[in-house]
């Protein structure tokens, strides 16, 4: 797989190519479509992995970085929920000792999803706009494959 360039400097994946065209993927939507080969460029240094994945949201990939299991996403979930939150508060809401719990937050403020915050006149920790954005989005999916989510009738 290579990355390519069409005439109209659209980034594409090269699947497949023939003597005449070649069948490109779209990374942002995974559509497939053939393409004369005149019209496509290969890009130098640019890894075909990379490009697929730039079809994905900047802040769903950076959250992906850094949530290890569904306790670190979880962890993540509630600061987002009922954030900012005091650190204390945090601790007795996970179920982490409080060296993983420690580390989980500072893999999030190193990747740019938590900041510390004050709550109450404690340390604590509040989401940044990419964690908010990177959970709606993640939410948003999981929603429409139907997984029995509360939004599609919890008697509410």
């Amino acid at each position: 797989m290579q990355t390519v360039r069409d005439g109209d400097g659209e980034t594409y994946l090269l699947v497949k190519r023939s003597a005449e065209s070649s069948r490109v993927r779209d990374p942002l939507t995974g559509a497939e479509r053939y393409v004369d080969n005149e019209e496509l460029s290969v890009v130098d240094g640019e890894s075909p992995l990379a490009t697929a994945a730039s079809g994905v949201p900047e802040p769903v990939r950076r959250t992906l970085g850094a949530v290890r299991d569904d306790r670190s996403l979880g962890l993540l979930a509630v600061v987002v929920d009922e954030g900012p939150i005091a650190a204390i508060d945090l601790l007795d809401a996970a179920d982490m000792c409080e060296s993983d719990l420690h580390g989980t937050l500072t893999e999030f403020r190193a990747a740019g999803l938590v900041d510390e915050a004050e709550v109450a006149g404690r340390r604590g920790y509040e989401a940044t706009a990419v964690a908010v954005e990177a959970l709606e989005l993640l939410r948003d999916g999981s929603a429409e494959e139907g997984d029995g989510s509360a939004e599609e009738g919890d008697g509410d």
